[in-house]
């Protein structure tokens, strides 16, 4: 039982992402940044409970990067949405997990495995997400950052995701030749 609570964090996050959204909408901005911390933390927490108590499992693997996906994704939209963050940046970000979840989708059914490995730069990128929110969340809620501290991280998160966007079709490319020259 105690090897499925990473999982347990993990679905706790996805279920975070209808409030979280509500709040953001309501501009409830003090307690949706608390719930957006919340679940950063405990982005950490399943990986290390995973990593050191030996409970990583293929469902995990799936779980945790779809966690973050779907709340990043959903918090960018509708920040997007509200006016909050620009809408190309938006876009940006969207699209890169869009062609990351499609690569995985396509290369699962030609091939029927499923192959995630989570890239360094992958995680770098997410971090840089969740601080990014965090620091919008913050701002809105209580405190003032400069905008030369935002101007940086959009600079950061566009560069680790184009990067880790393209390492990922290289990847699942490299994966399907294989894939295809161990059936021949």
């Amino acid at each position: 039982m105690l090897h499925n609570i990473p999982n347990i964090i993990s679905v706790f996050r996805i279920l975070l992402v209808i409030p979280v959204i509500y709040l953001i909408w309501k501009n409830n901005w003090e307690v949706a940044f608390l719930l957006v911390l919340l679940a950063g933390v405990s982005d950490g927490l399943d990986g290390f409970l995973a990593r050191t108590f030996h409970w990583e499992s293929e469902l995990g693997a799936t779980l945790d990067p779809m966690a973050d996906k779907i709340l990043l994704i959903a918090i960018f939209i509708v920040l997007g949405l509200k006016g909050i963050i620009p809408q190309w940046f938006v876009v940006l970000v969207v699209i890169r997990d869009a062609i990351i979840i499609a690569g995985l989708l396509l290369y699962t059914l030609m091939t029927d495995e499923m192959k995630i490995k989570t890239l360094f730069i992958s995680k770098l990128n997410t971090a840089l997400l969740i601080i990014f929110v965090l620091l919008h969340l913050s701002n809105l809620a209580m405190f003032s950052f400069p905008e030369l501290i935002f101007n940086i991280l959009i600079v950061m998160i566009v560069i680790t995701t184009i990067v880790s966007g393209a390492l990922y079709v290289i990847l699942w490319i490299h994966h399907f030749i294989k894939y295809r020259e161990d059936k021949v």
